[in-house]
């Protein structure tokens, strides 16, 4: 794939990029060893000025940010921004808790004196995605960063000006040269990276061959990974909700980024006594979307990303059909279009055993399944190779405890829709993917954990 920002609302491409060549990236490499030798030595207070020093850039500048992201990438400029302050607010998260994260933890013993050291590893490879391509790096620089790690981001080819902007930010907040650095490289030069010994261990949010490609990259150089991988969400509705807070919310958690998000609510499973009346709700709903141009404030719906991603979306819902699925709105891409447009969509009787009930729709589809009980909702919900988040809405304690501990995710959100937090753990299960970003377990993810024993 070329590295491009080809705007996804007219098929424009802007402006194009050359991919480094092999003495450019060994260039950044020693760049950031020498980087590494220096910053792991600095303070856990120099480190949190700069990060507080990158929010307030992020903060001020949060306009001119979320038009870049809008241009590359196409979702809503409102949305666009919110990443923006997202991002400031991981930093200033991360900023004020890291040295607390990182602090020795005493652990009575016989010895004199014994307890825990979190140390840095070195240089952390992240391999981002083009969906949230602001959040997904901070959400790894952050926590990276004030562990003492210098970190190389690999962005997604098509999100190239995103990816520069981000290293601008953090060496304009103050940290030292080579700390963090942009990568404008192609896919294929990540296993070589990987086999680099001073690279220690890498992080990827992405699909499931990218990450199973990366898994085993860094498994045959015995380095830790973190994976971030698709989902399937379920979004489940039992009959004690309160219906029209579910239906607000399934429109907001499935149309989320245009559709295109790992956590977005995919598969909608509702109780048969309230199906009904949810399904008209939520049809009347998405008749009301507004899809158009991104950079204006009123679109509910930018288009998508890329080319690729609105055939596949496209494949997948003819392929539901074929399943025996019948679509109640949208379900052909906007015709006369120069832009990658696709409409909301819903789709109602999927049969469950069908291949295409299973995959992950990245895009503004939502497949509507009727159950007839609570057993069966959190059997269908299980039922997919997914495990990243779910949402359900019930105002029954005993069904709410049923589903926190029978869904079979990495986050359960009742009477709410699954969103990422930095005060949080982060990540799923399944394939999912495995390992945690964000709160305290996510910043323990690239450090040695050292056992200090003294007698």
């Amino acid at each position: 794939m070329a590295i491009a920002t080809i705007n996804p609302a007219t098929g424009e491409t802007i402006k194009t990029f050359e991919p480094l060549s092999d003495g450019e990236i060994t260039a950044k490499l020693d760049l950031a060893q020498q980087a590494f030798e220096k910053y792991r030595k600095t303070s856990f207070t120099e480190r949190s000025l700069w990060l507080q020093q990158a929010a307030i850039i992020l903060e001020q500048e949060k306009a001119d940010f979320g038009k870049l992201m809008t241009l590359e990438m196409g979702k809503p400029l409102k949305a666009a921004i919110a990443e923006v302050e997202k991002c400031a607010f991981v930093c200033r998260y991360y900023a004020e808790n890291a040295p607390g994260f990182m602090a020795d933890v005493p652990v009575k013993t016989d010895a004199s004196h014994s307890f825990i050291r979190y140390q840095p590893l070195g240089i952390i490879l992240a391999v981002m995605p083009w969906n949230f391509p602001f959040w997904q790096v901070f959400r790894f620089a952050a926590p990276a960063l004030m562990a003492g790690n210098v970190g190389l981001l690999k962005h997604a080819s098509n999100v190239p000006q995103c990816a520069l902007a981000i290293a601008d930010i953090l060496h304009r907040a103050g940290f030292p040269t080579g700390a963090f650095q942009t990568l404008l490289i192609g896919a294929a030069k990540v296993a070589d990276l990987m086999a680099d010994d001073r690279v220690k261990a890498a992080t990827l949010t992405g699909s499931e061959p990218a990450g199973a490609s990366l898994a085993a990259a860094c498994g045959k150089q015995i380095k830790k990974t973190v994976l971030e991988l698709g989902g399937s969400d379920p979004f489940i509705v039992l009959e004690s909700a309160d219906l029209e807070a579910a239906v607000t919310t399934a429109v907001t958690a499935r149309m989320l980024n245009s559709g295109q998000s790992c956590i977005a609510a995919k598969r909608f499973i509702v109780a048969e006594a309230v199906a009904d009346k949810f399904e008209k709700l939520l049809l009347e709903k998405f008749q009301a979307l507004k899809v158009g141009d991104p950079m204006l404030p009123d679109t509910d719906l930018g288009p998508l990303a890329t080319v690729d991603i609105l055939e596949d979306l496209d494949k997948q819902v003819k392929t539901a059909v074929k399943s025996g699925g019948k679509v109640l709105i949208g379900g052909n891409p906007i015709p006369d279009s120069p832009g990658n447009f696709y409409p909301p969509t819903i789709i109602i009787d999927i049969p469950v055993d069908t291949a295409i009930a299973q995959e992950e729709f990245f895009g503004p589809v939502a497949l509507l399944f009727r159950v007839p009980d609570l057993d069966a909702a959190i059997k269908l919900a299980n039922d997919s190779p997914f495990g990243l988040g779910a949402s359900a809405w019930t105002n029954n304690q005993q069904e709410s405890d049923r589903l926190i501990q029978e869904i079979e995710a990495g986050a359960v959100f009742i009477n709410s829709m699954v969103k990422s937090d930095p005060r949080l753990p982060f990540g799923g299960i399944k394939r999912s993917g495995y390992g945690r970003e964000l709160s305290i377990q996510g910043i323990h993810e690239f450090v040695n954990i050292k056992t200090v024993w003294v007698k």
